[in-house]
């Protein structure tokens, strides 16, 4: 039985790439090793990075080859998942405004990306978590209190891989 108060044994960061006026979100996707799935940006906190920001930022210029976005903000929306092994992890969600239709330049963990809608956004994007940050992106996007609210009631930790 879960008593909630596991320790984490792994922090990660994502980031939703948006551009405002119209909104679009980019996604990417994973090569077929990886099971050709629509993800945000993510990855792992690594011991030199200086806070979860300062990772969100590594991330995003090695995935990206974005050195400087225009606003990395976080969306205070954290989610645990059992990584490799039934491992405790969490992942930290934030919004990054980048300009629009900026291009990436992919590493070898995307094969992929694309300029989409919201709601193309929470129909491709493979994991339940990234398709309700989506709408906390929005909500946080437009000023909403909304925004500041907790994930929904029933939110079990899943496997991720």
């Amino acid at each position: 039985m879960s008593t909630g108060a596991e320790r984490i044994l792994r922090e990660c960061v994502e980031g939703y790439l948006y551009a405002p006026e119209p909104l679009k979100l980019l996604i990417f996707r994973r090569p077929p090793e990886r099971g050709r799935i629509w993800v945000p940006i993510s990855g792992k906190v690594d011991p030199q990075d200086r806070n979860l920001e300062a990772a969100m930022r590594r991330e995003l210029s090695e995935e990206t080859g974005l050195a400087d976005a225009r606003r990395v903000d976080p969306l205070d929306w954290h989610v645990p998942f059992e990584g490799p092994g039934g491992e405790p992890w969490r992942l930290h969600a934030y919004a990054v405004e980048v300009p629009p239709g900026w291009r990436p330049t992919l590493s070898p963990e995307h094969e992929a990306f694309e300029w989409v809608t919201v709601p193309e956004a929470r129909r491709r994007l493979h994991y339940p978590d990234n398709q309700a940050a989506v709408g906390r992106l929005v909500r946080w996007l437009v000023g909403s209190p909304a925004a500041a609210a907790p994930r929904p009631t029933g939110h079990r930790p899943y496997r991720r891989h």
